[in-house]
């Protein structure tokens, strides 16, 4: 398939939402509702007959399009098609921020800009790319004021470096950076343009702090100098909004924008969506929803480079909160009524359970060699028994999932011994596997109805929930792995979206989209590049060469990966 015209990207869409569409249920599924609504069934049976047998790593490979000879037919045709209809990933030859911060300069100069303004600069690095390596002025924009600090910070210690190198004295262009929260497209005009006017000399490093009511400067000011816009990962609506200034301003010339964070982005709303933004999209009705917005930041780069010890405790958390949500059902219905989030506890359960091996293996002499151990490895004490709870280090420290650690020192072992007392979790022959996924799976509990704030009822019963869905723990991996084979589909989408809009404006503007970072490193590496041909066509230059279009491409229906 083709995106090099406004018809070929249209046609490519409406292809992609004709399969969305068929596929629907299975998007729009969410895992903590698992066993709650007994979500496999929506699935053929013969589907997950067929994965439920698959090795894990055969599994890991789904969402990258790899089928098996065995597979039946129609499981195939399912996957083979979703991968035919997704943009080509693969960088052959990585970039990084340094050739980003190349084809910025390329464009740059090729319209005639000497000004970059980076929206979502984050801590500054491709900024400072900008300014240090090709001395191009730069305006930073970020919504955080620490971002801002530091992009200052490191940049007066590089430009200390680059001046201790120079023989002759050279003055260094730094960044300048402003803190605002952009919540519209109107703002990041009258932000950009407001920092850029009257300034032709040297950027000083400075913070402003904006008001999210600037109005738009809708006249145009001859001096402001022409601009190009750049985003690296910038998320969810910025990218948008940054789309919209470079179609409306007359001193932006260029755009270079990798989006991130879909599931931030604003849709269904009365004014200026986030999606979609094209007239053809909009017009197809197609409505994604927070859900399978989520889901297009699935990565299926990511997916198959998981060991298979990794992927198995993927599977398992998700089992654990799915579980969790019947106890919820079953014990606090009214708190389950609320769609409660309990956080990604995953990272700490995955780590309390990586300490348990490390501690398993330093007792039995295994310091070297810390594969993942069996279950009853795990739950041995020094002495070979079974241990009557779980321990943790002391002075043990465990983090936020979502959060730097910022230095509070938290004990799991503490709320766990203290609760642990008043769980009823069963006889004492239970099987070591499942006393070990039991044991998991109470810490978790735990820990969720502490961060909703619940408390703990005597007459919780973990083991009969646990029985009850134990057994389909199963088609928790087969299940999970095709829903995130759509994933990279409904990116696909967001992203032609995006490329259709600047199609939409006509002649006037070139547009291309392709890949530009290694996907396994940064999942977003779709860079959509734009520039208006006001004068000369833009001459292939530096890099450019190879990114003019995307080239006509289509994925072989193979199951050779």
């Amino acid at each position: 398939r083709s995106c090099e015209t406004a018809e070929q990207t249209r046609e490519w869409m409406e292809a992609i939402a004709s399969f969305l569409g068929r596929h629907r249920p299975l998007l729009e599924a969410h895992v903590v509702n698992f066993f709650k609504d007994r979500l496999w069934e929506m699935v053929d049976a013969d589907w997950m007959e067929c994965l439920r047998r698959e090795p894990v790593e055969s599994l890991l490979m789904l969402p990258s399009g790899c089928v098996q000879d065995h597979w039946p037919s129609s499981l195939q045709e399912f996957i083979l098609t979703a991968r035919s209809l997704v943009l080509p990933r693969e960088q052959k030859s990585p970039q990084s921020i340094e050739a980003l911060s190349g084809i910025v300069d390329a464009i740059a100069r090729s319209r005639g800009a000497k000004t970059v303004v980076d929206v979502g600069s984050g801590q500054g690095y491709l900024a400072q790319a900008l300014s240090f390596e090709y001395q191009l002025a730069v305006i930073a924009i970020d919504a955080s004021s620490h971002h801002a600090s530091v992009t200052n910070t490191r940049a007066e210690r590089i430009k200390k470096h680059y001046a201790a190198k120079c023989v002759e004295k050279q003055q260094f262009k730094v960044p300048r950076t402003v803190t605002c929260h952009v919540l519209s497209s109107d703002t990041l005009a009258a932000v950009t343009l407001d920092a850029c006017q009257d300034d032709h000399g040297e950027h000083i490093t400075e913070t402003n702090n904006c008001n999210q009511s600037i109005p738009q400067i809708e006249q145009p000011n001859h001096s402001i100098p022409q601009l190009v816009l750049a985003g690296l990962h910038a998320c969810g609506d910025l990218s948008v909004n940054m789309l919209r200034v470079f179609v409306s301003c007359e001193q932006v010339q260029a755009l270079v924008s990798v989006g991130c964070c879909y599931n931030l982005l604003s849709e269904d709303t009365d004014t200026c969506p986030g999606f979609p933004i094209s007239k053809a999209a909009k017009s197809s009705k197609l409505v994604l929803g927070k859900s399978i917005r989520d889901l297009a930041c699935q990565s299926a780069e990511r997916w198959r480079n998981l060991t298979k010890e990794m992927a198995l405790q993927n599977f398992d958390i998700h089992a654990f909160r799915a579980a969790f949500q019947m106890v919820l059902e079953k014990y606090f219905p009214e708190v389950s009524r609320l769609s409660p989030s309990i956080g990604r506890q995953g990272k700490a359960l995955r780590r309390q359970r990586l300490r348990k091996v490390m501690e398993s293996h330093l007792a039995m002499g295994k310091a070297d060699d810390l594969s993942y151990p069996n279950c009853k490895e795990q739950n041995m004490n020094t002495d070979g028994s079974l241990p009557t709870e779980p321990t943790a280090p002391k002075g043990a420290v465990e983090c936020c999932s979502n959060e730097l650690c910022t230095g509070d020192t938290y004990s799991t072992s503490a709320v766990v011994g203290s609760s642990i007392s008043r769980v009823n979790v069963g006889p004492s022959d239970t099987n070591l596997d499942e006393c070990c996924k039991l044991t998991l799976f109470k810490d978790f509990t735990i820990s969720g109805l502490g961060r909703l704030g619940c408390g703990f009822v005597e007459d919780v019963n973990l083991l009969e929930i646990w029985k009850d869905v134990q057994h389909f723990t199963e088609f928790i991996g087969p299940f999970w792995c095709l829903r995130a084979a759509l994933g990279p589909l409904v990116e696909t989408y967001i992203l032609l979206d995006r490329l259709l809009f600047l199609q939409e404006q006509g002649s006037a503007v070139e547009a291309s989209l392709f890949p530009l970072f290694d996907p396994a490193m940064s999942p977003r590496n779709m860079a959509l590049v734009a520039w208006k041909l006001t004068g000369d066509p833009l001459e292939p230059s530096h890099d450019m060469g190879m990114y003019k279009r995307l080239p006509s491409s289509s994925v072989p229906l193979s199951n050779k990966c």
